[in-house]
C-alpha cells in the first residue's frame, strides 16, 4: 500500500510539474509571439508527441510480455515519461491556437520530410513499423525483451535526432530545454539498454 501511495504521489508531482512547463511555455513564447504553424516549435511539438506515443504502446506490450523485473521497470519508466512530456506538447498546440495535424510530411520542419518513407507505419527515423508492433506482441520473456530493447533503441535514435533538431532550431525557450532534456535522458538509457542487451546475449541492430 506504502509502495502504490508513493506512485500515486509521484503520477501528481509529474502532472503538476507538466502543467507548471505547459504555462511556462506559454509564457515563453507570447513575450516573441505565438510560433506559426509551419514553425520549428510547432512542428517538433506534433511530430514528437507521435513519436512519443507509439513508445508508450511498445512499453505497455512488453510489460504483458515478460515478468522481469529490470525490463518491466524501464518499459513503466519509459511509458511515464513519455506520455507525461506527449501530453505538453499537446498542450503547448492548444496554447497556441494550433493544429495537431499537418498536410506537410513528418520531419518538414527540419527540411527532412522525405527521411522516412511511412512504409508499413514508420513515420519517422526510428518508428517501429506495424508489422514489427505486431511482432512484439507474439513474443514471450527474453525474446519480447531483447526485440522491445533493439526496436526501443532505434526509437531513441531517433528521437534523439529530432529533439537536437528543435534543440537547433526551436525558438520557444522552456521547449528548447525539454528537447536538450530528451536528448540527454534517451542516450543515458540508450547506454544502460546497450548493457541490458549484452547480458541477454545480444545487441543493438544499428
Amino acid at each position: 500500500m506504502r509502495h502504490a501511495g508513493w506512485i500515486a504521489g509521484t503520477a501528481a508531482a509529474a502532472l503538476v510539474a507538466a502543467g507548471a512547463v505547459t504555462y511556462a511555455v506559454a509564457e515563453d513564447g507570447g513575450s516573441s509571439g505565438t510560433p506559426a504553424a509551419d514553425s520549428a516549435d510547432a512542428g517538433f511539438a506534433r511530430d514528437m508527441a507521435v513519436h512519443h506515443q507509439q513508445a508508450v504502446e511498445m512499453s505497455y506490450i512488453v510489460r504483458d510480455r515478460t515478468k522481469d523485473t529490470e525490463v518491466r521497470r524501464l518499459a513503466y519508466d519509459i511509458a511515464q515519461t513519455q506520455a507525461n512530456q506527449r501530453g505538453m506538447l499537446l498542450g503547448w498546440l492548444d496554447l497556441w491556437e494550433l493544429p495537431k495535424v499537418s498536410a506537410r510530411a513528418p520531419m518538414s520542419w527540419m527540411d527532412m520530410g522525405g527521411m522516412a518513407s511511412g512504409k508499413d507505419g514508420a513515420l519517422m527515423p526510428g518508428m517501429a513499423t506495424n508489422t514489427e508492433m505486431k511482432k512484439l506482441g507474439t513474443l514471450d520473456g527474453k525474446q519480447a525483451e531483447v526485440f522491445y530493447l533493439q526496436l526501443m533503441t532505434d526509437h531513441h535514435q531517433g528521437g534523439i535526432h529530432m529533439a537536437e533538431g528543435c534543440v537547433a532550431r526551436c525558438t520557444v525557450g522552456v521547449e528548447k530545454r525539454l528537447a536538450q532534456g530528451m536528448v540527454d535522458a534517451q542516450q543515458s538509457e540508450i547506454d544502460l539498454m546497450a548493457g541490458m542487451l549484452k547480458e541477454r546475449g545480444a545487441r543493438a541492430r544499428s
